[in-house]
């Protein structure tokens, strides 16, 4: 079962020359808010976000979305636009790192044991972001298979387009259970962490940042703004891990 759920500006309105357009990955959603407000009182420049699934920002941008600046959850998916002469090779970088967590409704007090996650799993549903497309449930699907977990629960999996709308449908009551990314859920009150999810058990969270081909000179001073202190510590003060030039 597919829920649609997009915070994304989807192709965006085109930028003037003093604006910079960034597609980020809706995990992102909340410390990048606060950068770029940092950056635009900083420097008088306005910047656009345009947040989805890394799968579909992906596909728009090389749709020829007007993007100047992209930052998805996984390297994959980064590659893949490498090999669509969208992007700029030589700014390629990964910025930050992410882990997983099993998430449930804020009332759900008692730790769980990820094996008993079947057993509680009956007459209740466990919300994921789409498994063979966005990175949140790619690796949330591997964890489940390394862990021997995945065919017992796959019949009780919803998925939706990112990793946001999964933890949506656990906070408004749609699904018992989540996985999701562990800086998710400092942004919503209504869900709280059962589990930490084992990180040997998937590929690492990595999230790569680039310029595009058309990226204005004002997205050149954002993107090197990514790597200042205040980004920096915004970043990690939400959680993320800032993996270092």
């Amino acid at each position: 079962m597919r829920f649609g759920w997009f915070i994304s500006l989807l192709f965006a309105v085109p930028a003037t020359a003093q604006d910079a357009t960034v597609f980020a990955a809706a995990s992102l959603a909340g410390p990048l808010d606060e950068i770029v407000e940092a950056f635009e009182r900083e420097t008088g420049h306005d910047i656009v976000l345009s947040y989805a699934g890394s799968s579909a920002l992906a596909r728009q941008v090389e749709a020829g979305a007007p993007a100047d600046i992209v930052i998805l959850a996984n390297e994959a998916w980064m590659e893949h636009l490498l090999t669509t002469d969208t992007l700029r090779p030589e700014s390629v970088q990964v910025l930050l790192s992410n882990r997983l967590v099993l998430i449930g409704s804020w009332h759900l007090t008692e730790p769980v044991a990820l094996e008993d996650l079947p057993a509680l799993l009956q007459g209740t549903r466990l919300s994921l972001a789409l498994t063979e497309a966005v990175p949140a449930g790619i690796y949330a699907r591997q964890a489940l298979e390394t862990l021997g977990l995945w065919e017992a629960v796959a019949p009780t999996a919803v998925e939706a387009d990112n990793v946001r709308a999964a933890q949506t449908m656990v906070a408004i009551g749609a699904a018992r259970f989540g996985i999701v990314y562990a800086t998710d859920v400092a942004e919503e009150r209504r869900v709280t962490v059962l589990a930490d999810i084992p990180e040997d058990a998937h590929d690492p969270i990595r999230y790569p940042a680039a310029l595009t081909q058309s990226a204005s000179t004002s997205a050149e001073t954002f993107y090197a703004y990514l790597r200042s202190p205040l980004a920096q510590a915004t970043f990690s003060g939400a959680g993320f891990g800032v993996i270092p030039e």
